[in-house]
């Protein structure tokens, strides 16, 4: 249901109740308001993230509408979504505030959410970034297992982009192993993967990977 559609049932509640005495709807309303509410921060958080990137520069914004987006969802048990909200608040610590440690409980709360609910893109993120927290304490069979499972739930779901990206990461994992011809070859299916499906970001950090390993 649009948000736009949960908006116009509260309306139909709110009147029922107030002109036809009827007041057995309001709960159903409230719940519908929180789900468009919840959904209206976490793409509000999205778009402030967008923006650090653009600008460099933080805005806490950010993680308080993330926080509730997550509040939210737990409260409507909506698993799928509150995963989603999780993973944003570990993104926001390990991404803005450069602090890994902070951000691995939410990584295993979204991938486990994620999990249950069976949203493989949402679990595939998770375990991309769970890879990258394992590949900077130097624990590289882990952080190359993690990319991998994510790199295999994205080409399952026709993800190529972000499957581009990971190869990328898995790149540096090989490289980091001391196997510079494995992570070339990495790259090279990064960037034909990229080329493939217009990712100009990606085959930039291709490049960037190439002139690094």
């Amino acid at each position: 249901m649009s948000a736009e559609d949960r908006i116009e049932n509260a309306k139909v509640h709110y009147e029922r109740s107030i002109f036809g005495g009827d007041a057995s709807g309001l709960p159903i309303a409230e719940r519908e308001l929180d789900g468009v509410e919840a959904d209206l921060a976490l793409a509000r958080g999205r778009i402030l993230h967008a923006r650090f990137f653009e600008k460099h520069e933080k805005d806490p914004r950010e993680l308080a509408l993330f926080e509730r987006a997550a509040e939210l969802y737990r409260a409507l048990g909506d698993l799928r979504s509150e995963g989603e909200a999780r993973f944003w608040i570990g993104t926001y610590h390990q991404v803005v505030e450069r602090d890994n440690d902070a951000g691995i409980s939410f990584f295993e709360a979204a991938e486990d959410l994620a999990s249950r609910a069976g949203d493989l893109l949402t679990r595939s993120y998770a375990l991309r970034h769970l890879a990258y927290v394992s590949h900077m304490a130097g624990r590289l069979d882990a952080a190359r297992e993690r990319m991998e499972e994510s790199t295999e739930l994205r080409r399952k779901l026709g993800f190529l982009p972000g499957v581009a990206a990971n190869l990328v990461g898995l790149a540096y994992i090989a490289a980091a192993q001391g196997d510079r011809v494995e992570a070339l070859a990495f790259l090279d299916e990064a960037q034909s993967t990229a080329e493939g499906s217009g990712a100009h970001g990606i085959m930039r950090q291709v490049e960037e990977a190439r002139a690094e390993i």
